[in-house]
């Protein structure tokens, strides 16, 4: 990762390095997308074993024992996200890589609404903004961004 790179997740609240991590799976589904199109099945699964790798440690970092109701949701969340890129990867379909971008893009969008909404966010159902810096690794921010498609999904 870049310098530039770094300097903008060290300043960045908890909620701001989730919603990058989100922005992170939707670059890597587009990958998937653009690799099911080339019909390169390496790059496709290493496109969605990174995504993977991104929802796993969102999944690991929730706070269950206080993050309540909204944890749970999440948690339920990413399990089907991961079902779902699996499912994606396993049928080689543009289609269920679309949904994962639809349903991430959607969440990401409820929590940049919540960050909007609220001074500060009580309870984080994530642990701490640090843990996220540690896994910067995750390669969230990596150039490549994909064309916009519209969520009608909601958590």
């Amino acid at each position: 990762m870049d310098t530039y790179q770094t300097r903008t997740l060290d300043g960045a609240s908890g909620v701001e390095l989730i919603i990058a991590l989100y922005d992170g799976i939707i670059r890597f589904m587009h990958r998937a997308i653009e690799a099911v199109e080339r019909e390169d099945t390496n790059e496709r699964r290493v496109a969605v074993r990174r995504a993977m790798d991104i929802v796993i440690h969102l999944q690991a970092t929730l706070k269950m024992d206080i993050g309540g109701k909204p944890a749970k949701a999440l948690a339920e969340f990413y399990t089907a996200l991961f079902a779902l890129m699996l499912q994606g990867s396993q049928a080689n379909s543009r289609e269920k890589f679309e949904q994962v971008i639809a349903f991430v893009r959607n969440v990401r969008d409820a929590w940049r609404q919540a960050t909007r909404e609220s001074v500060a966010l009580p309870a984080l159902p994530h642990s701490s903004a640090v843990s996220a810096r540690e896994h910067a690794n995750l390669e969230v921010f990596d150039g490549s961004a994909g064309a916009a498609e519209s969520a009608s999904w909601t958590a």
